[in-house]
């Protein structure tokens, strides 16, 4: 018959064209449908696992949120330092740097603490004033052990090896405490010098002038050798009580004037001897020597068997 396979013995079933692309259709046909092919089901557990996972995770996470953290706090620094610097085109706009190692500020700056190199100079411009201001704090030179603090109210310099003022243009020496190539003089202008404790040989004023001590609580004046106490005039205004030691004798020569306004004294009808009370004389020696005599009874002198004036009295 036509249009049908023949076979023979002798080799294999030969097809017509329309059954081989009928057969052809078929088989394209199951393959575009069949979405499986290739397909070979694998436990994902027992697969090689790459990346990053689990707790190495965890830590790149925490790494990189450091890392941003540190570059935020960078470009604030460096915000900062562009700000107070000011940096631009032409260069830093607040200060310049020159060649011989000076730094020269050209604006006002605010600072916290300085600490110039060895044998550094701060200075300002030629006719020109060095401004140097403290918020609400004093200002503070230190050097070693030698301070110098300028307050609002009051400039005090500590030193443990003296201090010594001059002239920069004529090199004189204006104040100073060397005391031993020279007096202590107050400078040209210093009315007074207010000290809490002062260790001197003597202390003098101008002969046109009175030598004032004041204190607002108490004075201990000591002499290892003794005190001496010279002048025209000396007076002695307390607002409590006066007290004068020495081991040997207290010596006042010349006119001695006491003011018995605030010295205690007792009533007219008071007896000697009624109650507890000691009461002394003073009395004073022809060269100024003082001693006291205890009083026994009324309008009594100076006699006493132990006199210190002895035949000059």
């Amino acid at each position: 018959h036509l249009g049908s396979s023949s076979q023979s013995s002798n080799g294999p079933v030969k097809k017509s064209m329309r059954e081989k692309a009928v057969e052809r259709r078929n088989v394209n046909k199951e393959h575009n449908s069949n979405f499986k092919a290739g397909y070979i089901p694998i436990d994902e557990d027992r697969l090689h696992k790459t990346g990053l996972r689990g707790r190495k995770g965890n830590l790149a996470i925490c790494v990189i949120v450091l890392l941003f953290i540190l570059a935020v706090i960078n470009l604030i620094i460096t915000l900062v330092i562009w700000a107070v610097i000011r940096i631009g085109p032409n260069g830093c706009d607040s200060m310049e740097f020159h060649e011989s190692g000076l730094l020269r500020f050209k604006q006002v700056s605010d600072m916290g603490v300085i600490h110039p190199l060895y044998k550094s100079t701060v200075g300002g411009r030629r006719n020109e004033n060095l401004v140097i201001t403290g918020n609400n704090q004093p200002i503070v030179f230190q050097q070693g052990t030698t301070k110098l603090s300028v307050g609002k109210n009051k400039t005090s310099i500590t030193s443990d090896t003296g201090m010594q003022f001059f002239d920069p243009r004529t090199q004189n020496i204006l104040f100073s405490t060397d005391y031993e190539t020279h007096e202590f003089h107050l400078p040209s202008g210093v009315k007074s010098l207010n000290v809490q404790k002062a260790s001197t040989e003597r202390i003098t004023s101008n002969a046109t002038s009175d030598l004032n001590i004041k204190v607002g609580g108490r004075a201990i004046v000591r002499g290892n050798e003794g005190v001496f106490i010279m002048g025209k005039t000396i007076q002695f205004h307390m607002g409590g009580n006066m007290e004068l030691k020495a081991e040997n004798s207290i010596i006042l020569n010349g006119t001695v004037m006491v003011s018995t306004n605030r010295l205690p004294s007792s009533s007219s009808g008071d007896q000697f001897g009624g109650d507890d009370w000691v009461r002394y004389k003073l009395c004073m020696c022809a060269d100024g020597t003082l001693f006291r005599v205890q009083v026994t009874g009324q309008n009594m002198g100076c006699q006493t068997s132990d006199n210190p004036c002895g035949d000059l009295y």
